[in-house]
């Protein structure tokens, strides 16, 4: 688990094709004090094993699941990645509960200031939309942020100098690919209501609405 506070910046040193996955090396460009083999770290939105780590540079495996869901496929060496390590009890949840588990890959549509921050506008699918929320959480690329406006196939959040300077949303432009986490209360709220509303005494025909089937099971 993380928290979408990306703490810096790293550089891919190589990438290894290997029975339909990959692997990467990344040199963090900050201390990575006391990551093992077999730690889990945030590259770039998507939760990853450590299998190898040395001199401030570790090797992960990207499963083909991965590759499908995410952008990580396209990096090259020398690319910048954001890095977070995972989040440990008694740490202070800075951003919101990241899981790691990309959910899908938006594009960024603009990007143009607003005030003394650059608001940027992202493309994604009904899929991940059903689950973006004005004043919500999403993860970008491992960032957390909050979403200033929903539209149709669109979302706004607003990043400001200090998440510009030290992760990569501040090189991204229009037509570039992001990875997309929403937010796991989500999830499980829809997951809650439809099992709710399933197993309900709502009948066929009937109206099976979350406000009907709650009336119905006098809760409301």
């Amino acid at each position: 688990m993380f928290t979408g506070i990306v703490e810096g910046l790293g550089t891919v040193k190589s990438v290894v094709r290997r029975q339909g996955g990959l692997r990467i090396a990344v040199r963090a460009g900050f201390p990575l004090d006391n990551l093992c083999i077999g730690d889990s770290i945030c590259v770039s939105g998507a939760c990853l094993t450590v299998v190898h780590f040395s001199n401030n540079t570790f090797d992960v495996d990207i499963a083909p699941e991965t590759l499908s869901r995410t952008t990580l496929g396209r990096l090259s060496v020398g690319d910048l990645v954001n890095l977070e390590r995972a989040l440990r009890l008694g740490e202070r949840l800075g951003g919101h509960l990241v899981t790691g588990h990309v959910d899908g890959i938006g594009t960024v549509r603009a990007r143009r200031p607003a005030g003394n921050a650059i608001l940027f506008t992202f493309v994604a699918s009904e899929e991940l939309s059903r689950y973006i929320i004005q004043k919500g959480s999403v993860a970008v690329d491992g960032i957390s942020l909050t979403v200033n406006a929903c539209h149709q196939a669109t979302f706004d959040v607003s990043i400001v100098p200090h998440t510009l300077n030290t992760t990569t949303m501040g090189f991204k432009k229009p037509g570039d690919r992001v990875n997309i986490e929403t937010d796991i209360v989500g999830k499980y709220v829809e997951r809650f209501t439809q099992a709710f509303a399933g197993g309900s005494k709502v009948g066929k025909g009937k109206d099976s609405s979350i406000e009907t089937v709650l009336k119905e099971e006098g809760f409301i």
